[in-house]
C-alpha cells in the first residue's frame, strides 16, 4: 500500500466526538494538514464547534449536504455536514446533554458509508461516562459500529475486532475492555479463532496482504512453560491456532508475549493476535505513541480513529496534536482504496 495514488472519487466521513474534548481541535488541525493533498473528509457534527476551535470565527469552514461536495472545497475550506447540537459545549466540560447528537453524528458517518456515499467513516474521540449518563448501552464506539452494521451484507468473517497499528505494528485483540482478573474466564478457542480469521481476512483485503501470517500470544508468562506456569495455553490457545490452519489461516504461537515484539519477531508476521488490551497496547504506544490507530475489522464499511481519548483536561487550549486523527484518516483513505480495487478486479 505504497506508491503515488490518486484521490478516492468518495471523501470520508469524519464523526466529531465528543465536541467538549479535543476533537473539533485536532479536526481542524488535520484539515490544515491535508488540505492540499488529502485524502479528503467531511466532517458530520456541528458547525459552531468548530467554528470555536478554529480561532477564525468559522471563516474556514463551509456547510455541504453531501459527501460528493467536499472533494470540491477540501483545498479552501474545511467541509462540515452541520448537525447541531441543541446547546453550546464547553470544552473541557463534557456533558451527557450533548450525547443525543454525538451519537446521531456516529450513525449519519456510519449511514453515509453504507449507502456509497462516503468510502469510509473515521472517528474522532468520545467519552463513555457522558454517553452512559444519556443510556448509551454500547461499551464504546467497536460495539456500537458492530450494532450499526449488523444487518448489512458482508462476505467472511463477522466483527467487529479491533486492532491497533503503528510503527509497522499490527495487533488484534481477542478480549478488549475486559478487567485482567476476568480475562482467562472469558478466553475461549473460538474467540481466537474468529478474531483471526477476522484479521486474515482484512490484511487481505484492506491492507493488500496476499497470504498474510499471524503470530498468537500466549496468556501466561513464557507462554505457560508447558502447563507449569497455566494451562490456558495448552487448553485453550494451541487448539485455536491448531483451528486457524486447519481454515488455511497462516497462523503460529502461541508465542511468550515478552519476546513477540522485538523487531526481529515483527519480521515475521503480519499481524499479532493479543489476548487482552495491555498486552496489545503497550508495544503499539511504545513504537509510535502520536501516531497510533484503531481500525475496526471485520464491517461491511472502512472505520479507522485516533489511539487516544477525549482529553478533557487540555481541550480549547490549543495544545492537541492531530498526528493519529491524521494517520486514521491516510489509514482509512488506503483501506478503502484497496476494497474499492478488489471490487473493481472482481
Amino acid at each position: 500500500m505504497s506508491g503515488a495514488k490518486p484521490l478516492p472519487p468518495k471523501p470520508l466521513a469524519l464523526s466529531l466526538g465528543d465536541p467538549a474534548g479535543i476533537g473539533p481541535e485536532i479536526v481542524v488541525k488535520a484539515w490544515n494538514e491535508l488540505r492540499d493533498g488529502g485524502p479528503p473528509f467531511v466532517v458530520v457534527g456541528d458547525h459552531q464547534s468548530l467554528a470555536s476551535a478554529s480561532g477564525g470565527g468559522g471563516s474556514i469552514l463551509k456547510k455541504v449536504a453531501l459527501p460528493a461536495e467536499a472533494t470540491e472545497v477540501f483545498r479552501d475550506a474545511l467541509p462540515v455536514i452541520d448537525l447541531r447540537l441543541k446547546s453550546p459545549v464547553v470544552a473541557g466540560q463534557p456533558s451527557s446533554a450533548a450525547a443525543p447528537a454525538i451519537i446521531r453524528w456516529i450513525e449519519t458517518s456510519v449511514g453515509l458509508a453504507l449507502s456509497g456515499a462516503a468510502g469510509g467513516v473515521v472517528t474522532a474521540p468520545i467519552a463513555k461516562a457522558p454517553l452512559y449518563a444519556a443510556g448509551f448501552k454500547f461499551p464504546g464506539h467497536t460495539e456500537f459500529l458492530g450494532e450499526l452494521t449488523a444487518a448489512t451484507r458482508y462476505e467472511g468473517a463477522r466483527g467487529p475486532v479491533m486492532m491497533l497499528t503503528a510503527g509497522g505494528l499490527r495487533v488484534a485483540l481477542v478480549t478488549v475492555h475486559t478487567p485482567l482478573a476476568q480475562v482467562s474466564a472469558q478466553l475461549t478457542a473460538e474467540a481466537i479463532v474468529n478474531v483471526g480469521l477476522v484479521t486474515a481476512q482484512a490484511l487481505k483485503r484492506d491492507f493488500g496482504i496476499a497470504n498474510p501470517r499471524l503470530a498468537v500470544a500466549g496468556l501466561n508468562p513464557h507462554a505457560g512453560e508447558d502447563g507449569g506456569i497455566g494451562r490456558e495455553e495448552i487448553d485453550i490457545v494451541a487448539p485455536a491456532v491448531k483451528a486457524l490452519a486447519e481454515k488455511g489461516v497462516d497462523a503460529r504461537g502461541p508465542y511468550p508475549a515478552d519476546s513477540l515484539f522485538p523487531a526481529e519477531m515483527r519480521a515475521r508476521y503480519d499481524a499479532a493476535v493479543c489476548l487482552y488490551h495491555d498486552q496489545a497496547l503497550i508495544p503499539v504506544k511504545m513504537l509510535d505513541f502520536w501516531g497510533g490507530v484503531n481500525v475496526t475489522l471485520g464491517l461491511p464499511i472502512v472505520r479507522t480513529s485516533p489511539d487516544h481519548g477525549t482529553a478533557f483536561d487540555i481541550a480549547g487550549r490549543g495544545l492537541a496534536r492531530p498526528d493519529s486523527l491524521i494517520a486514521a484518516i491516510r489509514l482509512a483513505d488506503e483501506m478503502a482504496r484497496a476494497r474499492a480495487g478488489q471490487a473493481r478486479a472482481a
